[in-house]
């Protein structure tokens, strides 16, 4: 007989409502195999860009037709794009790549609202853990490019800027398209960050500025004419521990 058979018959809801401890010990599950399958769904994708910005920006708006393009041409240097799946400047990319040669790929998250899955994605893989979809955008990306957004958009920028600086992950291109949306934030780093000492004035090499579509795609090869795209054994072995 086995150690499994002696056991007490508990169902899962009586383990999670009797002992607090197993709803974590299970939740840790729950997240490993969102790990798992995200890991193995998005393995072949690579080369690939990620891009973000606003959910809330409309098709007619220029931002949109912006990213659309970019998307698009990403896609047909043969570059998967990544986006959130999402509506607004997520759906541009999606749109754009999913219209070029290179795949379309959608990191959908749960959320009460404004995330809804767009109808642009080859590939859709949904999240319940906002960290857990972060690590995949950074793991999986050669390079960021950051359209106009909201807070979600500057949290993935800093995410990646953070973990750039810390070494934490490879150097990538990270490129920031609109200057003058950026523009303020970029005086600010400036004037407040490196001028107290917070920040190194290298830091701002991590940033790249390009309002040009065809010069995002020139800037992203010439960060890789030296090297391939895949990361060496020494970065894979750093994303490990992102």
């Amino acid at each position: 007989m086995s150690v499994a058979s002696k056991l007490p018959k508990i169902t899962d809801i009586e383990i999670l409502n009797a002992q607090p401890s197993a709803r974590e010990s299970w939740h840790a599950f729950e997240i490993m195999a969102e790990f798992v399958d995200a890991t193995e769904r998005l393995k072949q994708i690579t080369p690939a860009v990620s891009i973000f910005g606003s959910a809330r920006t409309p098709p007619d708006h220029p931002y949109y037709q912006l990213t659309e393009q970019i998307a698009r041409l990403l896609s047909d240097a043969g570059f998967s794009v990544i986006s959130g799946g999402g509506p607004g400047i997520m759906e541009a990319a999606n749109k754009g790549a999913f219209h070029g040669k290179s795949p379309s790929i959608g990191l959908n998250i749960e959320l009460p609202h404004e995330q809804k899955g767009n109808d642009y994605q080859d590939v859709s893989q949904n999240f319940k853990h906002f960290f857990m979809r972060k690590v995949m955008f950074v793991k999986n990306a050669s390079a960021y490019v950051v359209m106009p957004g909201g807070f979600g958009t500057l949290d993935e920028l800093m995410e990646a800027l953070t973990l750039i600086q810390t070494g934490k992950t490879r150097k990538i291109p990270i490129i920031l398209v609109c200057s003058a949306f950026w523009q303020g934030m970029l005086d600010w780093f400036r004037s407040a960050l490196i001028a107290e000492g917070m920040a190194s004035p290298e830091d701002m090499d991590l940033i790249q500025v390009i309002d040009e579509p065809k010069n995002v795609v020139e800037a992203i090869f010439k960060h890789y004419e030296t090297r391939g795209f895949e990361p060496s054994p020494s970065e894979r072995q750093i994303q490990l521990y992102l």
